[in-house]
Order: structure tokens, then C-alpha cells, then sequence
């Protein structure tokens, strides 16, 4: 499979170093532009996030589906919040509608206070045979010719029947699954199309690579899941310039969660209780840089609170550090900023070419591929709110 970039598209101005208050929470405006610039500058797919308080994450998808032309939208889904049948005709409906760019991502929970603010008060470990099961009904519905019954530990219904498919060539939608977890590992290893990794070190990261892997080996896969690995790139002219704008990006950070101006992600210094921040916030406290460029003080700043690694420097050792990754096997990257919209239109245009120049390179045996042109174009517009 091709090497692939991953972004989100965000609803309004506000960011984590810069909030923006009294604006709508979501600028139908702002976040076709913000999709148009991932479309116009290559990324190949846009996540759309699930939180208990936020944006719908299937109205963003299909707005943003109906503003490009070939950004891929992935829908976090949460199982508690969907029933499986609803799920798999909402997909396949969102399939269709953007001409086969609908993927799904999902989320079995990795905080029980955030799956009780929606009525999910299942273990962490049922949360994840839920997954399992939601995942095997979801996608017997899309390839089912006939009506058919389940009758499962979680879910329980006769008769279904979707007569819609989806319109992506493989005749399915891809489905992923991350986490740090043994759970998450059966589970995505044994299912997933696509298994998702917030960027640790590349030890950490085989050895998670080698866990995935054994896990479909396990279940008897002749195939593996796509790797999908995120990091938030800090990017300048110079090695110098980039340090200088990371320390100015921490000092952001720390000081609007320390003021509760993040309300999302307000101060908290309990230990989080998932695996992937547990391990994030460990390999911190053994060091701040990491490898060619991976940066760990966002990650004590915030917590770890979602993706919070970065890769500090000029674009072509950002590229590299990518590349990288993508030498031990993560196909897809996903890459966003602190300064959302202005990082991802700097990212297409300075960093997304070096890596596929480079991948271009190998593929055509060393030689050198000039590049005579750029995307982007169209909506070259950074944002200076």
C-alpha cells in the first residue's frame, strides 16, 4: 500500500495555543476551508474525532465529504453511541454519498468517566468484546446478500437486512481500531484493516508493530492491518527557529491548561487510565528528545491527553523522522500542528513532497525526481486569526 497522510479538520479557529472564545463552536465556513486546504495540499484523509460534549462527527464528515473531492473522511464511532445496524447503514449511506472516501475508527473507551457521561458503564474489558462483536455484525451487514439474525453477548436482533453497499471498490469500508492495550491488540490485530498508535519512539513503536502483527497471525490472517501512527510536527526554516517556536508552542500549552482555558482538556494530574498515556507519559519521564526529533515535554504539559508527540525541526528532518516510521512499516501518517490550519497548509507544502519525493526516489532506483509544480494552489490561504 502507498504511504498515506492523515490530518483533522477542525470546526472553528480556536486552537490549543491560541483559544479563541465567543465564536460558534462550528464555522460551516471555516471547516470546509480548513478540508478544501488538507484536499488542494495531498493529505489523503481527515479524522473526525468523538468526545461526550463535542461536534457531531457525522455531520463534520459529511460536510467536509461534500466540499472535496478526494480527502477520506474517518468517523470516530464509539460503540455505546450507535447500535451496530445503524452504524453499518449510516456508512454505507456516507459511502455512497462521497463516492467510496468513508472509513471508520473506533473508539472502545479508555475512560470510564468519559464512557459514563453517555450512559456506558461496561468494563474496559467488556468494552472491547462489545468491539469485537460490534465489528462482526457490521461488516456481515455490508457484505449479506440476505437478511440475517444475531444473537450475541451485547447486541441481539432477527432479520436485518441493508440494501445498500458501499461504494468502495473492495466492496467494504475500512475499518480501524488503536490503543496500547492487550485488548486493543486482539481486537484490531484479529479485525482491523487499519491499527492506530500515538507516536512513540521507534523501539516502542516495533515492538507495539510486533504485538499487532502476532495478533493477526493469531487469528489466522493472511493479511495485517495498516499501521496509522500521529504525531504533531513543529516545524521551521531552521533547526534553531524550530526549537525556538517548540519551547514558545510549551509555554502556549502549559499556560492555557493551567488556566482551565482549554475546557475540553482541563488541568488534571491524576494518572489518565488508558494504556497509550500510561506509556506515553513513561517513556517522558526517560527524556525529552527522543530518536532524530521526537519531542516529549507537550506530552508532561498535557497530561497525555490524546496525541501530544512532536517532531521538532526543519521540514526535510521532519520528513525524515517520517520516513522512519515508515520504514518499520506505518503506511499512514497522521500529522497535525498546534497552529491547526497554518501548520497543515505548512505541512503539504513543505513537508508531504520531501516524503514522497523520497518514496518516488526508492521506487525509481536512486534517481533524483525534480519537482516541477505543487499542489495547493487553489486555496493557498493561511489563516491569521
Amino acid at each position: 500500500m502507498p504511504v498515506e497522510f492523515i490530518s483533522l479538520a477542525f470546526p472553528n479557529p480556536s486552537t490549543e495555543i491560541k483559544p479563541v472564545t465567543g465564536i460558534p463552536a462550528v464555522d460551516s465556513d471555516f471547516l470546509q476551508r480548513y478540508a478544501r486546504n488538507l484536499d488542494e495540499y495531498g493529505f489523503d484523509y481527515t479524522l473526525q474525532p468523538y468526545d461526550s460534549g463535542g461536534a457531531d462527527p457525522w455531520t463534520m464528515g459529511a460536510t467536509i465529504a461534500a466540499a472535496t473531492s478526494n480527502l477520506k473522511v474517518i468517523i470516530a464511532l464509539r460503540p455505546n453511541t450507535m447500535y451496530p445496524t445503524v452504524a453499518a447503514k449510516a456508512l454505507a449511506t456516507l459511502d455512497q454519498l462521497s463516492k467510496g472516501r468513508a472509513v471508520v475508527h473506533f473508539i472502545a473507551g479508555g475512560s470510564d468517566a468519559e464512557q459514563a457521561r453517555e450512559g456506558d458503564f461496561l468494563t474496559k474489558e467488556a468494552r472491547y468484546e462489545r468491539l469485537e462483536e460490534y465489528i462482526k455484525i457490521i461488516r456481515r451487514a455490508w457484505a449479506s446478500a440476505e437478511p440475517f439474525d444475531w444473537s450475541g453477548k451485547f447486541y441481539y436482533f432477527k432479520d436485518f437486512s441493508l440494501r445498500l453497499r458501499p461504494a468502495n471498490p473492495s466492496g467494504t469500508i475500512p475499518i480501524s481500531v488503536g490503543g496500547s492495550s492487550d485488548e486493543a491488540y486482539r481486537v484490531g490485530g484479529s479485525l482491523a484493516d487499519i491499527f492506530g498508535l500515538w507516536g512513540e519512539p521507534l523501539a516502542e513503536t516495533k515492538q507495539q508493530i510486533d504485538r499487532i502483527y502476532a495478533e493477526a497471525e493469531k487469528a489466522g490472517r493472511t493479511d495485517r492491518p495498516r499501521i496509522w501512527v500521529t504525531f504533531r510536527p513543529i516545524v521551521a526554516e531552521t533547526e534553531e527557529l524550530a526549537w525556538e517556536k517548540a519551547h514558545k508552542t510549551l509555554d502556549a500549552l502549559t499556560r492555557n491548561r493551567a488556566a482551565g482555558a482549554l475546557s475540553k482538556n482541563p488541568p488534571n494530574t491524576a494518572t489518565p487510565q488508558n494504556e497509550g498515556s500510561k506509556r506515553l507519559l513513561d517513556i517522558a519521564s526517560r527524556g525529552e528528545v527522543h530518536d532524530r526529533a521526537l519531542w516529549y515535554p507537550t506530552v508532561t504539559a498535557t497530561n497525555a491527553r490524546g496525541a501530544s508527540t512532536a517532531l521538532v525541526g526543519t521540514p526535510r528532518i521532519v520528513a525524515d523522522s517520517i520516513l522512519d516510521y515508515v520504514d518499520l512499516g506505518c503506511d499512514l501518517i497522521s500529522i497535525r500542528g498546534y497552529d491547526n490550519l497554518n501548520d497543515a497548509i505548512d505541512y503539504g507544502r513543505y513537508v508531504l513532497p520531501l516524503v514522497r519525493e523520497e518514496l518516488t526516489r526508492r521506487e525509481t532506483g536512486g534517481k533524483n525526481v525534480v519537482n516541477l509544480g505543487g499542489v495547493g494552489e487553489t486555496n493557498d490561504v493561511r489563516d491569521g486569526s
